[in-house]
């Protein structure tokens, strides 16, 4: 079995922080405890978790009533999967 590379592994993991902190700021709310701010959420998305965050947001049913997630979300993983493709192009070209 071929070594991923780092980056792999980088993605999995910041994917996984953004559904764990879906989950996470989803049971705050319905408690009415301390919660997690907006700007981390979408923090994680942008350093590559914006999958992640999705997958949260709709297994969970959080934050779905927010325009902001609703077209933030899907529009920060395209440009995530363009930037990759684009990486992907000019390294195998």
């Amino acid at each position: 079995m071929p070594k991923l590379p780092w980056f792999v592994y980088y993605l999995i993991a910041i994917n996984l922080l953004g559904a764990a902190l879906m989950f996470i700021d989803k049971r705050k709310a319905i408690r009415h405890k301390w919660r997690i701010s907006e700007r981390t959420l979408f923090l994680t998305a942008l350093l590559g978790g914006s999958a992640g965050c999705m997958f949260g947001m709709y297994t969970f049913r959080h934050k779905t009533r927010h325009l902001s997630f609703v077209i933030g979300m899907p529009a920060i993983l395209l440009v995530e999967m363009l930037a990759a493709l684009a990486v992907m192009w000019v390294a195998y070209r």
